[in-house]
């Protein structure tokens, strides 16, 4: 058996043809599947596993479908949407939002470059949430049927899954503490230490980086009310632990803004 699979017959990520201008990329994109070039990609240290061969690192290439733009405001599927793939974020950001029953939106997660979307819709077959992008964005398509048929072959591939399906259990816990146990001042504290970490990770400035996201979706994420987040930040900048203008952010205290 051959190290590279033909591809050939690939299904594209829609099953559908375009719709309604509302409609997510996920359910209306026709893609032509050409292979993707992850070693000249700044984030393939996240997306790849460590420790494939060459032949190995050729194969997942091969299944991955070539970035796509996702302009800002413009979803990258939609809550009820059919399950077909998962997406590596290349570049930009997303949010992704679940809807309560009266209407209202909740912020569930903000997913930078090197984060894998898409994880929720494995369980059910269809997406439990929307994902958003806040800035145009790029993501890499990785069809979930094919990824899973390289698991059985590439032991390394599977354990990097089981490592994104781990981590998606962690988030999910943390969000639930960060909701359940922690003061106001706490939760956005604790928000900015998380963002400094995922961006020292990536190798950005730990101490001063750019919120790409709004105050009203950051109190969205933490269970808080915009005045609320504003309020809280302008008590960490007068404590010294931060300095804010806009959504510019740097941080003066990192082992203060622990303690909070």
């Amino acid at each position: 058996m051959s190290d590279v699979v033909d591809y050939s017959e690939v299904l594209t990520v829609a099953q559908s043809p375009l719709s309604s201008p509302g409609t997510s990329f996920a359910a209306t994109s026709a893609l032509k599947h050409t292979g993707a070039n992850c070693s000249s990609c700044a984030m393939h240290a996240f997306c790849l596993p460590e420790g494939l061969t060459p032949a190995e690192t050729e194969r997942i290439e091969a299944l991955i479908c070539p970035s796509r733009t996702i302009k800002s405001g413009e979803s990258l599927f939609r809550a009820g949407d059919s399950f077909q793939s998962i997406y590596a974020v290349r570049a930009g950001s997303f949010k992704t939002i679940v809807m309560h029953r009266d209407g209202r939106e909740q912020v569930t997660g903000f997913h930078l470059a090197g984060d894998v979307l898409g994880l929720d819709g494995i369980c059910s077959g269809r997406h439990s949430s929307d994902a958003l992008a806040i800035e145009d964005s790029k993501v890499c398509i990785i069809p979930f049927h094919l990824l899973e048929a390289m698991c059985r072959d590439v032991k390394a591939v599977q354990q990097h899954v089981h490592r994104l399906l781990g981590s998606e259990i962690v988030r999910e816990a943390t969000l639930m503490m960060l909701l359940g146990t922690m003061s106001a001042d706490q939760r956005v504290a604790t928000f900015l230490l998380n963002m400094s970490g995922k961006l020292k990770s990536r190798g950005y400035s730990p101490a001063e980086f750019y919120l790409r996201m709004t105050r009203e979706e950051i109190g969205s994420y933490l269970g808080l009310k915009l005045e609320t987040v504003s309020r809280m930040l302008s008590k960490l900048q007068k404590e010294g632990l931060v300095d804010t203008h806009g959504k510019q952010i740097r941080i003066l205290d990192m082992d203060g803004l622990a303690r909070v």
